[in-house]
């Protein structure tokens, strides 16, 4: 998608999930037919025209100022990765080449077998599971046993049963993934496996649509899930996301547990299963 329609689209969603009351402004005496703030009202607390607002949301080719791009986000109460979302979609240099097929290093593969029996994996940029170690496999399923093209954490999320099934609040998840991957969209709105996944997903996955459609943003960072696992039972785990130096679209994700929880002693037995089914 041209990048200055997904700008309209995003600033059109924002929009529409705030209130009157949200902005601090009286409430509206006349029936709303849309969702949301008016556009007159965006363009009131941006301090822009009506004009120049409608333009931005009709995908017009404008080049906004930094200012008033950060006075948009506080109009429209973006969070952090919003807002670097909305700047990177209005910064595309034109389409180069196709990128090549992301590769990880063999310094970060030893480091995956050296954080064993942390479970631990590298993600790509439309979250792509490209390499893991025996536990993180051992946690969140056999990756190796899948095709290449289905080691993929959403499209697992949503349409590989058993990885649906092991996390507890599975919607949450699912959200959180997609904005995930809406954060790499926008810094590579011409790469064609992400737009290949998501035709995909959006073909097969009634939910996928609904939840795609939201426009969420969210970068990778750090946070906390909680699996129902077919071995050990439940797991309340933390995960930590770091951005590889060479590669700004690879991360290393890692779970821990809080030391000598029920969860430590699951992942403790988790680890003596995976070495005995080891060959």
């Amino acid at each position: 998608m041209d990048p200055h329609t997904e700008f309209a689209l995003f600033l059109r969603s924002r929009r529409e999930r705030l209130s009157p009351e949200d902005s601090g402004l009286p409430p509206s005496t006349k029936r709303r037919r849309t969702p949301g703030l008016r556009r007159e009202e965006v363009a009131q607390l941006a301090g822009v025209s009506v004009d120049y607002y409608v333009r931005l949301e009709q995908g017009r080719k404008l080049r906004p100022s930094p200012a008033v791009l950060e006075a948009l986000a506080r109009a429209l109460q973006l969070e952090p990765d919003e807002y670097r979302h909305m700047v990177a979609l209005l910064n595309q240099a034109p389409s180069a080449a196709p990128r090549p097929p992301q590769r990880v290093r063999p310094g970060v593969l030893r480091l995956l077998e050296r954080l064993d029996p942390t479970p631990a994996f590298v993600l790509g940029r439309r979250m792509d599971v490209l390499a893991w170690n025996k536990m993180a496999a051992a946690l969140l399923g056999d990756f190796g046993a899948l095709p290449g093209s289905r080691r993929n954490m959403i499209w697992l999320l949503f349409l590989h049963p058993p990885s649906r099934s092991l996390y507890v609040n599975w919607a949450a998840n699912a959200r959180e993934s997609i904005a995930h991957l809406r954060a790499a969209s926008g810094r590579h709105p011409n790469d064609p496996g992400i737009a290949e996944l998501v035709d995909e997903l959006s073909a097969k996955s009634a939910e996928f649509r609904e939840m795609w459609a939201r426009r969420d943003v969210r970068e990778k960072g750090h946070g906390r899930k909680v699996l129902n696992h077919p071995d050990v039972g439940r797991l309340e785990l933390e995960y930590e996301t770091l951005r590889l130096h060479d590669d700004d679209d690879q991360f290393l994700v890692t779970f821990t547990a809080e030391a000598d929880s029920p969860s430590q002693a699951a992942l403790d037995l988790l680890a003596v299963l995976a070495r005995a089914t080891t060959p």
